[in-house]
């Protein structure tokens, strides 16, 4: 096979792969382009290649993509690791939509609660795997189906309705505050507080509650979200001594929760208590509350501590903790923690000077995950910070990382 054939193979494969993440038909991103469907066929297939620049930067455009992403390999597989700007929007637009206000609302295709519940599930795992861009696919119809569940559900099923619309905002929040989207990420967790205050269910309450904590503590409201969340724990605190599955781990979340609001604040003395607690429930949970969404457990417990001793600025106290961790158990975390773990330690390696070890911790979090570190802004400052260190610009690894993430080495 010739060189250029090889090209056009490849650039068909990513404009295919570009048109359908972007939910582009055959027909409609044709019209985008100003060319026929055979012609697209062709492109797509290898038997045509984008030789001329207009053309390519008009094909490009159409994606909303650069053209490197199409022609440059290593841009590519970049590229379709990372959630975009395009995407990001598109969960915006889905939580500035009110479909209940149209006129021909409840007239369109019916929704099933199994339906929404597997597409939380898909969802669900793939941001605990931090697959990023399969959830910001995901989260715009979500959040559509969801709303229109709770719309729609009889009254015997719309407690369940009503916390899967709950978790679609939550993760919507989650996935925006990650992307530094701050602002619209408040919007989605208030539409969680407020979806959950509608169903007067308590559980749905304190899910959502985590959720506004942390678009506080993001904002820079942090005494608010210590607030929040203490309020909502000692709301769920009655229950704890029931059969309750959820009761224990949202009760464990919302301290930990507080915890890094307040070491945010550099309350050291209230963010330790609050770990302390947290800490004894962990070791209270049963076989019961094993899997629980929330991960609430002793290493969770233990990376939420290393999360805020890096934030009261005590990288040293943070390096020493995390050695503490129980391996197996930190390796039975989610990809989603484990990595995040590794950039807190980044951080706390870097705060004392200890940049080897900071970058060996990013370079496995990289590993980890990619999309941790090639995608996230939180991410890239800490790759900046490295790079301008004696060790981190001569660190061919640390050099590699910093390209695929973006950054300039």
């Amino acid at each position: 096979m010739s060189r250029a054939m090889s090209d056009a193979r490849a650039i068909g494969r990513r404009v295919r792969y570009w048109r359908q993440r972007r939910n582009l038909g055959r027909k409609q991103f044709a019209d985008m382009v100003e060319r026929s469907v055979s012609w697209i066929d062709k492109i797509e297939n290898g038997e045509r290649n984008l030789l001329r620049l207009p053309m390519l930067e008009r094909v490009a455009a159409a994606l909303a993509i650069d053209p490197t992403v199409l022609t440059d390999a290593q841009v590519a597989s970049s590229a379709a690791q990372c959630a975009d700007g395009v995407e990001v929007q598109s969960i915006k637009q889905a939580l500035g939509r009110y479909p209940m206000l149209s006129a021909d609302y409840g007239h369109g295709r019916a929704v099933t609660n199994a339906q929404v519940e597997r597409q939380l599930s898909y969802a669900g795992q793939a941001w605990l795997s931090s697959h990023f861009a399969v959830v910001a696919g995901v989260l715009p119809s979500l959040i559509e189906d969801a709303q229109r569940l709770v719309a729609e559900s009889e009254e015997d099923v719309r407690r369940q309705a009503h916390r899967a619309l709950v978790m679609a905002y939550r993760l919507a929040c989650s996935m925006l505050l990650k992307y530094d989207s701050t602002e619209i990420g408040w919007l989605a967790a208030d539409r969680a507080l407020y979806t959950a205050q509608s169903s007067q269910d308590e559980i749905a309450l304190a899910r959502a509650t985590r959720s506004v904590a942390r678009a506080m503590s993001h904002t820079g409201q942090l005494d608010a979200a210590v607030t929040v969340s203490i309020d909502m724990a000692e709301r769920l605190r009655p229950r704890l001594n029931d059969d309750d599955r959820d009761a224990m781990p949202l009760f464990g979340m919302l301290l930990l929760s507080a915890e890094i609001a307040a070491a945010k604040r550099d309350d050291a003395g209230l963010a330790e208590a609050l770990h302390e607690d947290a800490s004894t429930k962990a070791e209270r949970l049963g076989p019961a509350h094993r899997g629980h969404h929330t991960i609430f457990g002793p290493a969770n417990v233990g990376a939420h501590r290393v999360a805020a001793l890096v934030r009261l600025r005590q990288g040293d106290a943070a390096v020493r903790y995390a050695q503490r961790l129980d391996p197996a158990m930190v390796n039975a975390m989610p990809v989603e923690r484990r990595a995040n773990l590794l950039l807190d330690l980044t951080d706390a390696h870097t705060q004392i000077g200890r940049y080897d070890a900071a970058i060996r911790a990013l370079i496995q979090a990289d590993r980890l995950a990619p999309e941790e570190v090639r995608c996230r802004p939180l991410a890239r400052r800490l790759i900046v910070g490295l790079l301008s260190t004696r060790p981190g610009g001569r660190h061919d690894g640390l050099r590699h990382v910093a390209q695929l993430a973006g950054v300039a080495a």
